[in-house]
């Protein structure tokens, strides 16, 4: 039987899996002082990370959102972007990295990858600083401002890279960057190319040259028609493509390029009302049209566990039972 490890290569390469992978099975998080994934507040409550951005989780929505009022937005004039924006310190003490060298020497790296975190991405962090309506119009009527903005933060990440591998040597980077709503791109493929492409590009080569062996980009949205560029960046898992971009076709299309992840809508089986028969029928619905290489089946959702207890525990017995159907 092989490893996690070996399965998802052999899903990745085309090669012969035994198995389905079962969603995040494959992965763990190496854990270091750096990379903590934001600064959310707990449900009802307001948190400020290091950046500035303050993020707000009202009772009784399921995830929290960053506030863009004018007492809280960052970054107020794109023109004077410098005056609002200042990157958090990177110093740090050998101290402060005793743990994550310890976790590390437990590492089975035949079993799992082990990854560092991005979050948030770079399309993300510029509407987290100024709101979703001012940085789709700033990248039409300030697109200097822009560049300079992306270019400052993909600078942060780098130099926070070396740092992370001075240390310890995660195998693999998750790099989240919402591209999407349910129905389209955020922004077109032309505006991607300009933007991002060459920025997805530096950020990817120097993990790679850092030690990162996976790169793996979670983007719970539509993107299909940005997929020639996430592969043209180095992208080789995109977790989080949903139900609307035709995951199967994508897989005809692309697959031996990059390996899609998802295709069962947390929408639609992470809610209050779930059941073990709606489960079933996405789970088998994925599977049967995907197939058993360049897909893996998961939620769409950034990372197991799910919102409402039992709906992750039955998305796996449910893979298990496709695994026994269709290997």
């Amino acid at each position: 039987m092989l490893t996690p490890r070996q399965n998802v290569m052999e899903v990745m390469k085309g090669g012969n899996p035994d198995r389905f992978v079962k969603q995040f099975e494959f992965f763990e998080f190496a854990g270091d002082p750096l990379s903590a994934f934001g600064a959310f507040p707990e449900p009802g409550g307001m948190s400020t990370d290091a950046w500035g951005v303050t993020t707000i989780w009202p009772e009784g929505v399921i995830t929290p959102f960053p506030m863009h009022d004018d007492e809280h937005k960052v970054v107020k004039d794109i023109k004077n972007w410098r005056e609002y924006v200042h990157a958090p310190s990177l110093e740090t003490t050998d101290e402060a990295w005793a743990e994550a060298i310890e976790i590390e020497k437990t590492w089975d790296r035949e079993s799992k990858w082990y990854a560092t975190g991005i979050f948030p991405g770079l399309f993300e962090q510029m509407h987290y600083l100024m709101s979703m309506n001012d940085a789709l119009v700033n990248f039409y009527e300030a697109p200097d401002e822009m560049h300079e903005l992306i270019d400052y933060y993909l600078d942060y990440l780098c130099r926070r890279a070396d740092i992370i591998y001075k240390y310890i040597r995660p195998d693999m980077l998750m790099y989240s960057d919402d591209m999407g709503s349910h129905r389209s791109s955020f922004i077109s493929p032309d505006m991607f190319k300009e933007f991002f492409l060459p920025a997805y590009k530096k950020l990817f080569t120097c993990y790679r040259d850092n030690g990162a062996e996976l790169i793996y980009m979670h983007n719970d949205s539509w993107s299909a028609n940005l997929v020639p560029y996430f592969i043209e960046a180095g992208i080789e898992i995109w977790q989080g493509p949903v139900t609307n971009n035709n995951v199967p076709e994508l897989v005809r299309e692309y697959g031996g390029q990059i390996t899609f992840m998802g295709d069962i809508d947390s929408g639609v089986v992470d809610t209050p009302d779930w059941t073990p028969e709606i489960i079933e029928r996405e789970v088998r619905r994925a599977c049967t049209e995907n197939g058993k290489l360049y897909f893996i089946p998961s939620m769409t959702m950034a990372m197991a566990p799910g919102l409402y207890e039992g709906v992750t525990e039955c998305i796996d017995e449910n893979i298990d039972k496709m695994t026994a159907e269709m290997f």
